[in-house]
């Protein structure tokens, strides 16, 4: 046996070169928990995203879905453990192929464009959404094979991508807003605050609060503390139902969710004729491309920030690995009724543990896995103890804005519009699309049309087009 412990020892030191890193055994493994434990609030927010785009048994959309969870249907548990195994495949590939302590799983962000902008604004069913989800993972696998992913990064206008980011943020912020009850719909002002004595919006301020302590005094694991502590001081207000509860059990069928893309139902959806349902797949693939395209290089780039990574000629550690492995994932995510992958910023609190290597993703990976199992108790979670967390990722998100330039208008516009529309027209697609247009429609405007690259003009022409033929 202590044979084997050493063997067991000198393969971890070997395959992920931790020496090489400066880490060992004890501190990878210390780093895997806190990374599983930091994200692993997303295991609970998004099949609850994902159900209102239909994604449940009675295929009830929007709000109607609000009180159907894993364990009053089969659908929604589904969605957790597709969420567990997709998140754990993510994850080992980032351990075992690209040796990174970067977490994968759907990001949240993205699983909000999902349902809220392509299938409760466009229309699209939630089979049709994960073909064009599809599609993009499988675009991403051949232009990052070429190394084009990078070049278009580098094309596109600095202002946008940051701007992007916090947009994202506003939006997925309104979401956990209206979601807890916060925000409601006024006929007068269009929004108004919500009934602060209904025991719904005084929970989700219960929880929104506790977690926004736990943030401040950083500890770690804050949001799935928040959101646990949440759910069992719904139960004497009558929110968090334990009928039917386990502990442990064995994970739902993912039947289904598996392999339900209809690409014929996405190119032949209803528009303004053919040019109409091309143009508007073009637009949903393109967004989705996109925000994945800038929502991972700049975590990556953030989270090797802050592990040292970064070469002296600017370059990140297997770099084209870490973006292979979104992109597989997230085409692999497609298949099992998931959303675009992401690397989770989150993973950044592994690596302030010391986390260096593929070993810390190892345990991550791991502990997803065995999440699969705990389905029982996760249909319990009352949406009012996983709006806060929307709320304090959109708070997290808003942190590039400060990277925003705003003292030339010709790039403070486009920002700006990129930002705001998100929200206010309750589409991350119309925020993307304002910024695209207006960008060159500025430069062009004062003289400066030869800094604006062709790619941002082409994306431009596009989205008029888009505008043009959907109505």
């Amino acid at each position: 046996m202590n044979n084997l412990s050493i063997k067991g020892k000198k393969f971890f030191h070997s395959y992920f070169k931790l020496h090489e890193h400066g880490t060992n055994i004890k501190t990878e493994v210390l780093a895997g928990f806190t990374t599983f434990v930091t994200m692993a609030y997303a295991l609970l927010v998004i099949p609850n995203i994902l159900k209102v785009s239909g994604m449940n048994g009675l295929g009830l959309m929007g709000d109607a879905a609000n009180a159907m969870n894993s364990m009053n249907d089969s659908v929604i548990a589904a969605a957790f453990v597709a969420m567990c195994l997709v998140s754990a495949a993510g994850t080992l590939m980032m351990s075992l192929y690209s040796n990174l302590p970067f977490a994968v799983a759907p990001g949240i962000g993205l699983t909000a464009f999902f349902s809220y902008s392509v299938c409760l604004k466009l229309g699209y069913t939630w089979q049709q959404g994960l073909a064009a989800v599809s599609i993009s993972g499988t675009l991403f696998i051949l232009i990052t094979l070429t190394s084009l992913r990078e070049k278009i990064i580098q094309c596109l206008p600095d202002n946008i991508k940051k701007a992007m980011t916090a947009g994202i943020g506003l939006f997925i912020t309104l979401i956990g807003l209206k979601s807890g009850g916060i925000i409601v719909a006024d006929p007068s002002t269009l929004v108004g605050f919500g009934n602060l004595t209904n025991n719904n919006v005084l929970l989700t301020i219960i929880g929104l609060t506790l977690m926004c302590i736990l943030m401040v005094r950083r500890v770690k694991g804050a949001m799935l503390i928040a959101i646990l502590l949440t759910t069992i001081i719904g139960i004497p207000m009558g929110i968090t139902h334990l009928s039917g509860v386990k502990f442990i059990s064995a994970p739902a069928s993912i039947a289904p969710i598996f392999m339900k893309m209809d690409y014929h139902g996405l190119f032949s959806h209803e528009g303004a004729g053919v040019i109409g349902a091309i143009t508007s797949i073009i637009m949903v693939i393109l967004t989705f491309s996109l925000v994945d395209l800038f929502d991972t290089l700049g975590t990556l780039i953030g989270t090797a920030q802050k592990a040292e990574m970064i070469r002296p000629d600017g370059s990140i550690r297997s770099m084209k690995k870490a973006l292979l492995t979104d992109a597989v994932s997230t085409t692999f995510g497609s298949f099992f009724g998931m959303t675009t992958t992401s690397t989770y910023i989150e993973s950044t609190a592994g690596i302030a543990e010391g986390g260096r290597t593929g070993l810390t993703t190892l345990v991550v990976g791991s502990l997803f896995l065995v999440a699969t199992f705990l389905g029982g108790i996760i249909g319990m979670v009352p949406s009012q103890a996983t709006a806060p967390a929307l709320i304090m990722v959109g708070i997290l998100m808003m942190e590039s804005i400060k990277h925003v330039d705003f003292t030339d208008l010709t790039e403070a516009i486009p920002g700006f519009l990129t930002i705001t529309l998100m929200p206010f027209t309750y589409s991350i697609t119309n925020g993307v699309a304002a910024g695209m247009i207006s960008y060159p429609i500025m430069k062009l405007a004062v003289g400066k049309g030869k800094e604006v690259n062709i790619i941002t003009y082409i994306l431009a022409i596009l989205f008029i087009i888009r505008f043009a033929v959907i109505k």
